[in-house]
């Protein structure tokens, strides 16, 4: 059998068949390596493991006892699974089936965002891969938070399985015959009033939906205080006082929030709306959303550094000048505008809350990287947030 030890935790990889035949030896062995590797968490690496019988579970139980915490017994095929499942062992033990492993190669690109693409696999299903960076557990939180959404009444496209795709990881939805507005957008620009109208109107009936405290879902405006707290070391205490203070006036609500709320996250299939890309989902004030709207219809397609014109298109899902036509409807429909110069002064009003969310993604995507975060400390938090927070209107929503 072999084993490996990496950061703390011993891996254990049987292989064939464990019966009543060989399970003393394979017990022998994995006891030995848990003896040499003292301290150690233990988990399993079942992918070459064809079968268990009840002798081999046996041995799991006795594992279970040496493990710290949890044993966690992962890449498990189908037919070991069921073994596991049928005796009730995946109550006890943390399995994990095997991922099936896709292609996405020849299939059509629908969408694109920070933390991966969407691709169409077939004619009923898509696919979000993640790009390499991203780990498992981000990937399954997500998938797990999308089912929690559905659970709630919002209209979530069905979540599978969690796949590999090459080196990266991805979700399966369900999606019959569907398209993105973005997708509809760029290929008639005449339906956005229709297209854009509609998506402000699904945003709005959202904002109704109060998940409560049992849905586990983060609150927004607590994750914003917790960013500030932890750019201790790249601001003063008075720039954090400031940005603190303009987050204390965002009233504390309850609302469900989609956190990526834009025309390639929206598909429409047969005259109904669903949303993908829901991992992101959280509880708070409704001005989360519409900030994220402002980012993807205003901010993207004017900003000049960091990504390319094909880039920032991408990100948008259709021509550049189209961007503050589609704002323009949602604005106005979400909140019952009449005029551009309703619009205008409205946009102007929440621009502070726009720069706040921008300056907050912009960190977040520079991860720990202490060089990146200080140099948007500068070019954004403090050329742009500060300023802008200095006079702002009370949210009016």
């Amino acid at each position: 059998m072999k084993t490996a030890l990496n950061d703390g935790v011993l891996t254990l990889c049987p292989a064939g068949h464990i019966d009543s035949k060989n399970a003393t030896d394979f017990e022998r062995e994995a006891m030995a390596a848990v003896d040499g590797a003292l301290g150690a968490s233990l988990a399993v690496d079942a992918s070459e493991l064809v079968y268990i019988s009840s002798a081999g579970l046996r041995v799991f139980m006795k594992l279970m006892r040496r493990a710290k915490g949890r044993l966690s017994v992962f890449n498990v095929s189908s037919d070991v699974y069921e073994i596991f499942d049928v005796t009730g062992f995946t109550d006890l033990l943390d399995v994990k089936k095997r991922l099936r492993e896709i292609s996405v190669e020849g299939c059509e690109l629908i969408g694109q965002g920070g933390f991966g693409k969407v691709y169409r696999l077939d004619e009923e299903t898509i696919a979000k891969i993640y790009n390499p960076e991203i780990s498992l557990a981000f990937v399954e939180q997500e998938r797990d938070t999308s089912q929690k959404a559905f659970l709630m009444g919002v209209p979530t496209a069905i979540s599978f399985d969690v796949v590999k795709c090459g080196e990266c990881y991805g979700v399966v939805y369900e999606m019959l015959d569907a398209k993105t507005t973005a997708q509809i957008i760029e290929a008639d620009p005449t339906t956005i009033p229709q297209v854009s109208g509609g998506s402000a109107k699904l945003l709005k009936e959202l904002h109704d939906i109060e998940p409560g405290p049992d849905a586990g879902l983060p609150n927004r405006r607590q994750q914003f205080l917790d960013w500030v707290d932890s750019l201790s070391e790249f601001i003063t205490t008075e720039e954090a006082d400031k940005i603190r203070a303009f987050i204390d006036t965002i009233p504390d609500r309850g609302s469900f929030l989609h956190g990526d709320y834009n025309a390639k996250n929206i598909m429409l299939r047969n005259g109904e709306f669903q949303l993908i890309d829901i991992g992101d989902a959280a509880v708070g004030h409704p001005v989360f959303d519409i900030a994220g709207l402002m980012l993807v219809y205003i901010i993207l397609p004017n900003a000049q550094g960091g990504r390319s014109a094909e880039e920032r298109r991408g990100l948008l899902g259709f021509d550049f000048d189209l961007a503050p036509q589609v704002w323009g409807v949602m604005c106005a429909t979400y909140f019952g505008l009449s005029s551009q110069d309703e619009i205008r002064a409205k946009t102007q009003a929440l621009m502070p809350y726009c720069l706040l969310l921008m300056t907050y993604q912009s960190m977040r995507i520079a991860g720990d990287d202490k060089s990146v975060i200080a140099a948007r400390v500068d070019g954004v938090l403090r050329a742009r947030l500060l300023p802008a927070i200095e006079h702002v209107e009370p949210l009016d929503f």
